[in-house]
């Protein structure tokens, strides 16, 4: 699986001019899924998102500052109740442009299998977070506008089958 994970302050995934979902801070990531990917690669993915130390730790401020920014790469989402995480399917992270000007995506999973470990996905990392509510998503396969304010900005990639995990 492969992911651009994203700091955000808020984001938003509108289809068809309806809002179907939205969070305030938190992380917002995009998920491709591969022709190769399995239930490991979830269940890893699901580990690396809600242990992922992107946030600031803002309950000690040192005395001799002005201006208290927090220590940053302290938190993840499972340390901090108020972070949520708005995932969206993504097939585009598996296009290649190798040949020619049009995009192959012949590595991408097909709907059927993808939605299978999209869910798997969600599911996995509902339960890992201990509240459905602090994980939203956009519509699998559907046209989606995708709205957000990047933090930092801090924007990660990373796939599964990275060594070194």
């Amino acid at each position: 699986m492969r992911v651009v994970i994203q700091k955000v302050k808020r984001a938003s995934v509108t289809v068809e001019n309806n809002v179907v979902s939205s969070i305030g801070r938190g992380l917002m990531i995009l998920v491709g899924i591969s022709t190769s990917d399995t239930t490991d690669d979830v269940s890893r993915l699901v580990k690396k998102v809600a242990s992922l130390r992107l946030f600031e730790d803002m309950s000690n401020p040192p005395p001799d500052q002005s201006k208290w920014y927090g220590k940053p790469w302290s938190l993840s989402l499972a340390q901090d109740r108020d972070l949520s995480v708005l995932s969206v399917s993504q097939f585009t992270l598996y296009g290649t442009i190798k040949k020619g000007t049009k995009p192959d995506f012949h590595k991408a999973a097909k709907g059927p299998d993808a939605v299978k470990l999209y869910e798997e996905f969600l599911s996995q990392l509902r339960k890992e977070l201990g509240d459905d509510n602090r994980v939203k998503d956009g519509q699998f396969g559907a046209m989606m506008d995708v709205d957000l304010v990047n933090e930092g900005p801090v924007t990660i990639v990373w796939d599964t089958s990275d060594i070194g995990f």
